[in-house]
């Protein structure tokens, strides 16, 4: 049997938490309240876990949090290429942000440049949002109506 849902989030305790039965093994997990993301397979020791961590940045592995059934929380990364992409941004823990930053059609002189992509990040865009604002970030990037 397979669902889509909303839940209480085991982080931040938001009701804005998308819960989705991949299998009977495997839920994913992600809060639209805190911008945070989960499954099943995110508990320290298993082998998804150890592959996840090794190819997070420092930022994402100190953001880290950990609930007592021992179900791991990641920041997420959203890209939406003909949009744009919201991202944790910071030095640390204790000093960080969600970054959102729109997406601009790439032109005919950058087309070697991005690979003949259709878009690309336009960081002069870049706007930050405290951490309780990720839906704004989602927002201001088009992604959510405003």
């Amino acid at each position: 049997m397979s669902y889509d849902n909303l839940i209480e989030c085991g982080r931040c305790g938001s009701d804005a938490c998308y819960i989705q039965e991949v299998n009977s093994e495997v839920k994913l997990e992600f809060c639209y309240g805190c911008g945070f993301e989960s499954n099943s397979l995110m508990k320290p020791g298993t082998e998804f876990f150890t592959k996840q961590l090794a190819l997070l940045p420092d930022l994402y592995k100190s953001l880290l949090d950990e609930e007592e059934s021992s179900k791991v929380w990641m920041p997420c990364f959203v890209n939406i290429p003909e949009k744009g992409m919201v991202f944790a941004d910071g030095t640390g823990r204790d000093n960080w942000r969600w970054a959102g930053v729109k997406s601009v059609p790439v032109s005919k002189e950058e087309k070697k440049k991005y690979k003949d992509a259709k878009y690309r990040a336009d960081m002069t865009t870049i706007k930050h949002f405290e951490e309780r604002d990720f839906m704004e970030a989602l927002s201001y990037i088009g992604a959510l109506p405003e």
